[in-house]
């Protein structure tokens, strides 16, 4: 799992900004939101949305609020994480800053690009979760002459942001590549809480054993009063 070259994260991913930076303010009506696939549980389909996480977001979108070493909580080891998902000076346990100067960045979009650590939780509307939206997000670039950046987007009409993905698009099949964006989202939303499959696990056990509790009491409650009139 390599990262591509320093300078072609840059021109790549430079406009990404433009675009999931503005997509808290998309408009709420608008076509139907898809379904995410649900792979939050399956490492490998994690390890494959930080490499794409790595390779296209974090040159101008920080996850600052995310450190590489929790990426061995999804299945990579250190050694992993030093030789293919750092770049520059960048050590293991320090967070995932943006490769852009923040005054750069300023200076070409007139603010500095977004957070990404919470942007799956925070696009949770009436149209579904936060992964579906991104999920459609993602997949509705479509060709449009007529806009600057040549492209457009069904679930966010006249976004600014062009199909920063529509090399590797084009070069997978339409399967291959929804797989792609999915794998890209789920760990977007495994990075926004990295503990909510654990959350999840012990609140299963909990409502389990209050359950039990709630049985045992009623019994011995009712053994208690069975002989009172």
């Amino acid at each position: 799992m390599k990262i591509m070259g320093f300078t072609q994260k840059i021109i790549l991913s430079l406009t990404l900004a433009l675009g999931l930076g503005s997509v808290v303010h998309a408009n709420v009506g608008g076509p139907a939101w898809d379904k995410a696939p649900d792979r939050i549980t399956d490492k490998a389909a994690l390890q494959n949305g930080a490499k794409v996480f790595v390779n296209y977001c974090l040159s101008c979108h920080s996850a600052a609020f995310n450190r590489y070493n929790r990426l061995q909580d999804i299945g990579l080891t250190a050694e992993q994480i030093k030789n293919n998902l750092l770049v520059t000076n960048t050590k293991i346990g320090d967070t995932m800053k943006a490769a852009i100067d923040p005054q750069q960045a300023k200076a070409w979009f007139g603010v500095n690009p977004p957070d990404l650590t919470v942007i799956a939780r925070s696009r949770a509307g009436a149209g579904g979760t936060g992964a579906d939206y991104l999920y459609s997000y993602m997949r509705g670039f479509y060709a449009d002459e007529t806009k600057p950046t040549g492209w457009n987007n069904h679930v966010f009409p006249n976004v600014a942001m062009p199909h920063v993905l529509w090399e590797m698009q084009s070069s997978m099949t339409p399967a291959q590549y929804d797989q792609t964006i999915g794998d890209l989202v789920n760990y977007l939303q495994w990075m926004a809480e990295p503990a909510q499959t654990t959350r999840k696990t012990m609140g299963t056990w909990v409502l389990i054993f209050l359950a039990g509790l709630i049985f045992l009491t009623w019994k011995l409650n009712k053994a208690y009063w069975k002989d009172v009139k």
